[in-house]
């Protein structure tokens, strides 16, 4: 699972057009499916499988739809597995404030829950991101050379595109780098706290991770919305806190801490994903042969870890794949 300076969800990695697949063939297809079967008949009685393995890819629900890949094109399902918009787009983010990002071909913009373009798409606009607080950020301009603004739900810019990168907006701010470094703004486009970091992440429960030194090397803690650190830097990767906890990682491990900084637990994990409904996803193992499972906020283990991937919990239901990536499938599983 990718993760990213102000969203670690799957969505936001579900706005970058996937490669094509190619299925598994003789024996391995068989030992794949034989495999999956087995995780997937594992998963049902860890995880109450709701939702059988059947897509491509597949992102958190959001306002009771989730983006789904079939083949190379994303559309959305209900909480059913019911598809609602048909697969269509080559990326599809999850829907936010009633709309949601997606992109065919240069195409790019934002529909409703009928799979209608209420922003029409714009050639100029080659990148884009969820509505946050009335306000999305978009780039203008390609990869190296473009820059970053604000559209409002009417399709106007409201924060003119002038920034290096942007992030959402959360809590009134938004992080946005200049001249290499991150700060925040906030809706007016008054620079809030001045850019000073290496990365800059959003706003969650008041606080926002940051980096300071250099990039490869330096090290992560949180700031205030004055720009005040109240965890200071000392972890090599921290990410947004949940659920009052935040996860971080710590040499090659990831550990939990509270708002204080203090650990919440003593159980350590190759991988860790933020809290949502009260869990978290976890991985046992290393990337390739890992498994994912679900913990709670002493560290439990409450859904056993038998999944390839496992995505965090949003309405109830959480993405999981069984399988690897190139051949396995994803499914849903609930509480």
């Amino acid at each position: 699972m990718q993760r990213y300076a102000f969203t670690r969800s799957k969505t936001a990695a579900l706005a970058i057009a996937s490669a094509l697949i190619f299925a598994g063939c003789g024996q391995d297809a068989q030992t794949a499916s034989a495999g999956s079967a087995n995780a997937a008949e594992a998963g049902a009685r860890a995880g109450r499988m709701v939702i059988a393995p059947q897509y491509d890819d597949a992102g958190p629900f959001s306002e009771g739809l989730a983006s789904v890949r079939v083949g190379q094109r994303f559309g959305y399902i209900d909480k059913i597995g019911k598809i609602v918009i048909e697969p269509q787009f080559d990326f599809a983010g999850a829907f936010s404030e009633g709309l949601a990002h997606v992109g065919s071909g240069s195409n790019v913009g934002y529909i409703d829950k009928t799979g209608k373009f209420v922003i029409t798409p714009q050639a100029a606009l080659l990148d884009i991101g969820g509505f946050s607080e009335g306000l999305a950020p978009i780039r203008v301009g390609d990869f190296l050379t473009g820059t970053w603004g604000f559209l409002d739900k009417k399709g106007e810019t409201v924060i003119q595109p002038e920034y290096e990168a942007a992030g959402p907006f959360s809590g009134g701010l938004a992080a946005v780098r200049i001249d290499g470094k991150w700060g925040y703004i906030d809706k007016q486009a008054n620079l809030v706290i001045q850019p000073q970091f290496v990365t800059g992440g959003s706003f969650a429960d008041g606080l926002a991770s940051v980096k300071v030194g250099e990039l490869l090397s330096g090290k992560n803690g949180y700031i205030d919305k004055t720009g005040k650190f109240t965890i200071e830097p000392q972890f090599g990767d921290a990410f947004p806190f949940s659920d009052g906890l935040a996860d971080v990682r710590v040499g090659e491990k990831y550990r939990f801490i509270d708002k204080t900084g203090k650990f919440a637990f003593s159980t350590e994990f190759e991988f860790a994903d933020m809290f949502s409904e009260g869990m978290a996803p976890v991985r046992i193992g290393d990337e390739q042969s890992g498994k994912y499972g679900y913990i709670d906020k002493t560290g439990k283990m409450v859904i056993e870890p038998v999944f390839d991937y496992g995505d965090r919990f949003s309405e109830g239901m959480a993405a999981v794949r069984i399988g690897n990536e190139l051949n396995g499938k994803f499914g849903y599983i609930g509480h």
